[in-house]
């Protein structure tokens, strides 16, 4: 079977963000000297060659569920504007569709929503419970709890899903 390229490009991004993580890089798009070396070294890397060996490994950290939520809370700190406490929606979907896009079913519809919402950015809050909605709500949403302590974006989101539903 032949991957397309939506899909190579999906994994080697995937891999830059947990390779991000583990230098504990603080801006996207560059890494400092200190920050490189310092990942490197925890890495046991000491050329390129070594780097690419530890690829696989570095994507089997996302199937451990604890890192990944690591890696997830990392995500939203280093996508963000230095300057901004919240993530415009832009990047909060497009880190959204990298981080939950494979995996959660509801990803889709969710993302739909967030299109047509009104929400221009993505809170701190909203991003971690967001994650915590995909592990532990149905795809039906038959155990949502409407009176749980989630945001009311996640609320709004529901509310949104079901009349689509009963059309």
């Amino acid at each position: 079977a032949s991957l397309s390229l939506s899909h190579i490009s999906h994994h080697i991004i995937i891999v830059m963000l947990v390779l991000a993580w583990k230098l504990e890089a603080t801006n996207m798009g560059f890494f400092t000297k200190e920050e490189w070396l310092k990942g490197m070294t925890s890495l046991h890397c000491d050329c390129t060659e070594r780097l690419q060996g530890k690829l696989d490994y570095m994507r089997s950290q996302l199937n451990d569920p604890a890192l990944f939520k690591s890696i997830y809370r990392y995500a939203f700190d280093f996508a963000r504007d230095k300057d901004q406490r919240s993530l415009d929606m832009d990047t909060a979907k497009s880190m959204l569709a990298l981080l939950l896009g494979r995996t959660w079913p509801l990803f889709p519809v969710f993302n739909q929503f967030l299109e047509q919402s009104k929400y221009k950015v993505m809170n701190k809050d909203q991003w971690y419970n967001v994650l915590e909605f995909s592990r532990t709500v149905n795809t039906d949403l038959s155990n949502y709890d409407e009176d749980g302590a989630w945001p009311v974006m996640l609320d709004e989101f529901v509310e949104w899903h079901k009349a689509r539903i009963a059309l």
